[in-house]
């Protein structure tokens, strides 16, 4: 999908079409997740630190993500791709490999490009967004094809023009080659894909060991054997969130412990499913990483059991000196609870300490007397209405915050169908107003149900045909 998040929000918001928009954390430590195409024209891009793409981009739309809409989104796109094949391989919410010659849909190369142009079609008719569709004989190559068919387009590396199409690409196109690698490369001299071609196998075993430079050798050639995997179940479900300031009242910080759980557990019984470990992840103001696990006698998604178990990790990290994120997480997914667990609130656990901190800061921490830190009317405001969520009036109807501080909400009214809406103010505590779902970005869309009108069978050999698209 081109430029998932902020294109979502387009969509669902007819005032900022064709403006530059970003979407990512808001506070004083966030980060960019996606920004649209009108922003990175301003140089704005994904991963960068927010208070950066602030300074270039000024007049951009700042808004907080809303991971409801874009999963129903995603879901959408999904089903599509599961039309075309039995074999879709998701990568993210807005990328995803697909088997296109497992699925009988595509046997040559016009096939593919013509299943390409109405997938195309069916995600822009059922989601109001462009997405972009890269066709190979591998993963790797349908991956990289994708990335030159952006934004809203498609792109076909044809079967016997792989070593030709990737030898000119820098090394670190190829999957596997991060900036540590790249770097060692470069410094013996080789920066293209060309020359790990022309470097030979031994060359690269040599500089990067036997399993990681036989297999860059032979995807310098062309050469993917990857299958598309079908998608798998989740393995774990997982919460957090990154502070403003650093939390140092230890009340506090249980307190968001105990919050973070509830939202983790919400999230596990909307997947239907259950969970036996619970794991508690706190970064400290020095940026050090702890984790902490506890594995109950059987599975549950009783919220009482994970926010006690929780707190009774937190009870082992020292969290001196101040907290910058808090996590919480399931793992051992299962599809039915175990109802008797609340006794094992004091009772067995299994503790599994895994820190990529320092020896003297797994030791525990003695709980502290007092009230938690109060948060001022500013950020209270700024968690009830976050910039960009949906709302609901009871006189003006749906609409989306623009922003709020000094005691006040300003709240654009439109729909993702409307035109440009009018701009409102109302007092934080307007009791007529109130969260809302978000809307679908197409309020009409065609039935796909049947689609792909016909499946031509599919010829042996060959390789499976991929479709990718990403952010």
């Amino acid at each position: 999908m081109d430029a998932f998040y902020a294109s979502a929000e387009q969509a669902a918001k007819p005032s900022l079409r064709g403006k530059p928009v970003v979407v990512g954390g808001l506070g004083p430590r966030g980060v960019v997740a996606t920004a649209s195409y009108e922003a990175r024209r301003f140089g704005v891009h994904s991963a960068m630190p927010m208070a950066q793409a602030r300074r270039l981009a000024p007049n951009a739309a700042y808004l907080v993500p809303r991971f409801t809409l874009y999963r129903t989104v995603s879901e959408q796109v999904m089903e599509l791709l599961r039309r075309l094949s039995p074999l879709v391989e998701p990568l993210s919410l807005d990328e995803a490999f697909v088997d296109l010659e497992a699925g009988g849909t595509a046997d040559d190369t016009p096939s593919a490009l013509e299943i390409g142009r109405q997938l195309r079609e069916a995600i822009e008719a059922v989601t109001g967004l462009s997405g972009s569709v890269g066709l190979a004989g591998s993963k790797m190559l349908a991956k990289i094809a994708s990335e030159e068919a952006k934004p809203d387009g498609i792109h076909l590396i044809a079967p016997g023009t792989e070593r030709t199409h990737l030898a000119p690409m820098p090394v670190r196109t190829l999957p596997g080659v991060g900036p540590a690698t790249a770097d060692h490369l470069r410094r013996a001299g080789m920066t293209t894909v060309d020359d790990l071609a022309e470097a030979g196998e031994a060359e690269l075993i040599r500089l990067l060991g036997k399993a990681h430079g036989a297999s860059l050798h032979r995807m310098a050639l062309g050469f993917d054997d990857r299958p598309v995997v079908a998608e798998r179940d989740a393995k774990s479900v997982s919460v957090e969130d990154t502070f403003d300031m650093d939390l140092h009242d230890r009340v506090r910080v249980r307190t968001e412990v105990e919050r973070l759980a509830g939202r983790c557990v919400q999230r596990l019984r909307a997947a239907g499913r259950s969970g036996r470990t619970v794991v508690l992840k706190v970064r400290r103001y020095d940026f050090s990483t702890l984790t902490r696990s506890e594995t109950l006698r059987g599975p549950t998604d009783d919220p009482a059991v994970v926010r006690e178990s929780a707190a009774r990790l937190l009870e082992s990290v020292d969290t001196t000196g101040g907290v910058r994120l808090l996590g919480v997480g399931v793992t051992g997914l299962a599809d039915f609870t175990q109802e008797d667990l609340f006794a094992q609130a004091a009772g067995e656990r299994a503790a599994e300490p895994d820190d990529t901190g320092t020896p003297e800061e797994t030791g525990g921490g003695e709980r502290e007397e007092g009230e938690p830190e109060p948060e001022d009317a500013e950020q209270l405001a700024a968690r009830r209405w976050p910039a960009g969520h949906d709302v609901r009036h009871e006189t003006y109807g749906h609409g989306w915050v623009q922003g709020s501080g000094v005691g006040r909400v300003t709240v654009r009214f439109e729909e993702p169908w409307s035109a440009p809406g009018r701009v409102r103010t109302f007092r934080v505590d307007d009791p007529e107003l109130r969260a809302a779902d978000p809307l679908p970005l197409v309020r009409d869309a065609p039935d796909y149900s049947s689609w792909p009108a016909s499946r031509p069978k599919s010829r042996s050999g060959g390789g499976a045909a991929g479709a990718a698209s990403r952010p």
